[in-house]
């Protein structure tokens, strides 16, 4: 009976092994129909990827033996070295397919970049308002498209080093988006002011160098002249020296003395950007200064330990060698605490002096007062804040532990410095057009632009206390459009409607952010490992209609009139409120801490949930523009803080379930004894 049961049980895993096989070549040969430059290589691959799974069912087929052989054994195979030709083939076969594939990806991002890049042009070159609307409405289409293949290439990265810079390269370019439609319709507007030109031209180029790194990113080029960031880390110098010295142990001829010394004078280098900074406190200047002199002092005890160590081989000569290794590796380790305790405590200090946001408040008054004095006073101001930040920036990068950190750092230095700039210009233009409305819109896009990147420094200053401390922080990445992706429609007019460009841009506008909120809302779900409670589906419902509020934005989608939109609106608000009403019941398994933590975020939602309803049932004649417009931008902050409350209770959740499985191994343990 059991020989039966087990001959049964390997005619299964062979069929199943089969019909994966079956459903690869499927796969393969859809690609090789829809790619005729590569389609022979492909289907030749694909047919001797068939080829070997038939030969390996066949010889490993089971199923004919009613009965054993006459010891008593099965034999599940004769012809073992048929199947492992066979698998050998399949494994071949399969790895070519899997390249050619990736070469399609690849080829399909590059004419994606293209396509936006040849759209771009177009829109620098606009005269009027009319056509750059139109114009705009393909490119954000693209963008889109563009943002799908590269957020799905960005989840297939397995080099964390390169994921982080694609996820930097894709959030210049989601934001810049937004940046671009501003600037260019400002410099429409006022054609002949010269800071508005210059702000447009600023978004431009960033896009354009953000574009050309992606495509660096996905065909695996170095740009000449790239520097490898790595070497100029503090952190890696340490990692690196102190991996040098404790091989000594091992290997008393492994390093010579002054490649020793040299290394540990390049790690005390790059520590005078900490103390030669003027944001460094006197104390945390000194303490580095002490323990920088220290390690020097213990590296040259320990040389001179070595250099007897290679001539006595003595049991005290060993003991004092591994006294001497651990004392400097002592001196490296609190002197790579003090510089992360300078670089994080001035982080913080400065995201808490700034997070009243004074000098853009001051910058978008002053623009509207027309007061160009005043404006030159507070563009001084910002310059200031701006190369604290970036050399706030600089400390971090040397102090964030892991090479994707570095990127991120990296990123934010990049973007603190652009955007002062833009703020700069487009405050200059508001200033001397003060009764501008889209110049005052610009100025506040840019501003926009800069407290986003003081949040996402807030979240780096959490990652990189987490690393210090042994922890990982959750990864924020900037993830992919939904998949669904249509590509060949502008946005149209509302019925009975007769709309003039600047509201169609400003809905577009809005839709373009929603349909980026959307994919951020998919991959939150998609961390939650396919479990089917009432967060996931409520989550995956407004998803959804927010989807088809997108596309309702660019004329396509399902909503084809106002009331269809009206009707999926107050249908998205009742969907809010039962996603929060789900959420507060998971509250209730949680600890005080973060049970306050999380009714937090869910008062944040209700109020919205509750206003978007108001809006729909508040009748607006004549102005169905405007109550589309005021309803996308409260769905955006429904999706904002949806968004937000699905990553929270996925943290949650896996501590719940942490302590969970603590208490029941306790308990099984306990009732083991």
């Amino acid at each position: 009976m059991v020989l039966w049961v087990i001959t049964k049980v390997r005619a299964r895993l062979a069929e199943s092994a089969f019909w994966r096989i079956g459903r690869f070549v499927k796969v393969g040969e859809a690609i090789a129909n829809e790619n005729w430059d590569l389609k022979e290589e492909i289907s030749i691959a694909c047919i001797e990827a068939k080829q070997a799974g038939e030969t390996i069912a066949a010889l490993t087929d089971v199923t004919s033996l009613n009965h054993p052989e006459p010891d008593g054994q099965i034999t599940v195979f004769t012809d073992k070295t048929g199947v492992i030709k066979a698998a050998r083939l399949l494994l071949s076969s399969v790895t070519k397919v899997l390249l050619l594939a990736d070469r399609v990806v690849i080829k399909q991002i590059i004419a994606s970049r293209n396509k936006v890049l040849a759209t771009m042009e177009r829109l620098e070159k606009v005269n009027s308002f009319q056509e750059f609307v139109q114009i705009f409405s393909q490119f954000g289409n693209e963008m889109v498209e563009f943002a799908h293949l590269t957020g799905d290439r960005q989840n297939d990265l397995k080099d964390e080093k390169k994921k982080a810079k694609m996820a930097a390269a894709r959030a210049v370019l989601e934001k810049c988006t937004m940046m671009l439609l501003t600037a260019s319709k400002t410099c429409l507007r006022h054609p002949t002011c010269e800071s508005a030109h210059k702000n447009k031209e600023g978004v431009f180029n960033r896009m354009k160098v953000a574009l050309d790194k992606v495509i660096d990113i996905v065909t695996d080029c170095k740009p000449n002249g790239e520097n490898d960031i790595s070497s100029a880390s503090i952190c890696t110098g340490i990692k690196e020296f102190k991996m040098n010295i404790e091989a000594l142990r091992e290997a008393c001829y492994f390093q010579s003395k002054e490649n020793l010394s040299a290394m540990l004078e390049v790690i005390l280098e790059h520590t005078e950007s900490f103390t030669d900074s003027a944001y460094t406190s006197h104390k945390h200047r000194e303490r580095i200064l002490e323990l920088a002199t220290q390690t020097r002092m213990e590296l040259q005890q320990l040389i001179s330990v070595w250099m007897q160590a290679q001539s006595k081989k003595t049991k005290s000569i060993a003991e004092e060698l591994e006294l001497s290794i651990l004392k400097v590796t002592h001196s490296l380790n609190e002197l790579k605490k003090e510089l992360h305790i300078t670089a994080t405590q001035l982080a913080a200090d400065l995201l808490r002096h700034h997070v009243d946001r004074e000098v853009l408040k001051a910058l978008k008054l002053t623009g509207v007062e027309g007061n160009l004095e005043a404006l030159a006073d507070y563009a001084c101001k910002l310059s200031e804040q701006k190369e604290q930040l970036i050399e706030t920036c600089r400390l971090l990068r040397h102090v964030s532990g892991t090479e994707p950190l570095e990127i991120t750092c990296l990123h934010a230095e990049e973007t603190f410095q652009v955007t002062g700039q833009q703020i700069i210009s487009a405050a200059e233009t508001l200033t001397l057009h003060p009764s501008s409305k889209i110049a005052k819109e610009n100025l506040d896009v840019f501003c926009e632009a800069w407290e986003s990147q003081m949040s996402d420094m807030a979240t780096l200053l959490r990652e990189v206390n987490d690393v210090f401390e042994g922890r990982r922080g959750e990864k924020y990445g900037y993830l992919s459009l939904p998949k669904s992706m249509k590509n060949n429609a502008n946005l149209k007019s509302l019925k009975s409607d007769k709309p003039d460009s600047e509201e169609q841009a400003r809905i577009a506008k809005l839709g373009l952010k929603l349909g980026l909120l959307t994919s951020d809302a998919d991959c939150e779900i998609e961390k939650w490992e396919d479990q089917e409670n009432e967060i996931v589906r409520y989550g995956r419902n407004m998803s959804r209609m927010a989807y088809s509020l997108y596309l309702f934005t660019r004329g396509e989608g399902p909503l084809r009139t106002s009331q269809d939109l009206t009707l999926q609106l107050e249908a998205f608000a009742t969907e809010g409120l039962r996603f929060a009403s789900s959420v507060q019941a998971f509250s209730k398994q949680l600890k005080d801490d973060d049970k306050l933590m999380l009714l937090l975020e869910i008062n944040k939602l209700i109020p919205v949930c509750h206003q978007l309803q108001t809006i729909t049932k508040t009748p607006l004649p004549n102005k169905v523009f405007l109550k589309v417009d005021k309803c996308i931008t409260k769905a955006r902050s429904m999706m904002s803080s949806l968004i937000q409350l699905l990553s929270l209770c996925c943290r949650l959740l896996k501590k719940v379930e942490t302590r969970w499985a603590s208490v029941t191994n306790k308990d099984t343990a306990e009732g083991k004894t």
